[in-house]
């Protein structure tokens, strides 16, 4: 009898690189990422599931059982990456990490993480790919977008017209990615302050626009505002969403945004009238 399929897949940690500073690059693989596969869309994404510690979870191990059957204190907490790059025929997946020392649960894990550790995901999930018919594209992110948007340009001809900004802490944190970024350092500014200043001032090209906008929620908000209200882009034009919140910490982001985007939504329809 052929096992029954779990909830989750799981890999090895094959190699780590620190590729910035504050940037981990995690590639895992092995016969339990078999089953992984995208679809074409240049965000997709994985949750990553991290047991509690000294937990002892019941076998096999299936996130939708210790939901169902053991105390909300002993779920496994989620955090949500992009995919970097996934070679189906090597069985590899990379993912990278932003790592501020021991604050926060992934990066912290992604600095010690060593060949041979495992790793468990649910996903992949995803909701975007530069529109092929679009005149350009504009892409927008903080460290988070990163691989979304270098995904995303890679995808795209060399001749596409392109506006992408990515804001970074200080230029060593700067990626070796397409030339058509422009980098933003907030060298110790707010988050995404830099971001804003540089869409709402840019000089936008004719012709129709596919947008992608994600990273910290609240310079997330004032450019939807500036791109509906004062830009007069049609929302289905937009991929735009909070990645995270400064903070809170993902579980905390994960119950209140349903509520946020929705007062985004409120607030927008009132500018428009």
């Amino acid at each position: 009898m052929s096992e029954k399929p779990r909830d989750h897949h799981r890999g090895i940690v094959l190699r780590t690189e620190r590729i910035t500073p504050h940037m981990i690059r995690i590639v895992a693989g092995g016969d339990g990422l078999r089953d992984f596969a995208t679809s074409g869309l240049t965000d997709h994404y994985v949750k990553l599931v991290f047991k509690v510690p000294g937990v002892d979870y019941p076998e096999p191990f299936e996130v939708a059982t210790v939901r169902a059957t053991m105390p909300r204190d002993c779920w496994p907490k989620l955090r949500t990456y992009t995919v970097r790059a996934w070679d189906p025929d090597a069985l590899e997946l990379t993912l990278d990490f932003v790592h501020h020392g021991d604050k926060g649960l992934a990066g912290p894990w992604a600095a010690q993480a060593q060949p041979g550790d495992e790793v468990l995901m649910l996903g992949p999930g995803g909701g975007y790919a530069p529109s092929p018919s679009a005149d350009w594209h504009l892409m927008v992110g903080d460290e988070s977008a990163i691989p979304a948007i270098a995904v995303a340009l890679e995808s795209l001809p060399e001749d596409a017209v392109v506006r992408a900004f990515i804001e970074v802490e200080e230029p060593a944190e700067e990626q070796k990615v397409d030339s058509r970024v422009t980098w933003l350092h907030r060298s110790g500014g707010p988050v995404g302050e830099a971001l804003v200043r540089a869409v709402q001032e840019a000089s936008f090209p004719e012709g129709e626009v596919h947008a992608f906008v994600h990273g910290e929620a609240g310079f997330v908000k004032e450019l939807r505002k500036h791109l509906r209200v004062e830009r007069e882009i049609p929302l289905e034009r937009l991929s735009i969403s909070g990645y995270w919140r400064l903070g809170v910490d993902d579980e905390g982001w994960r119950a209140v945004k349903r509520d946020w985007n929705r007062q985004v939504e409120e607030e927008e329809a009132a500018a428009i009238g």
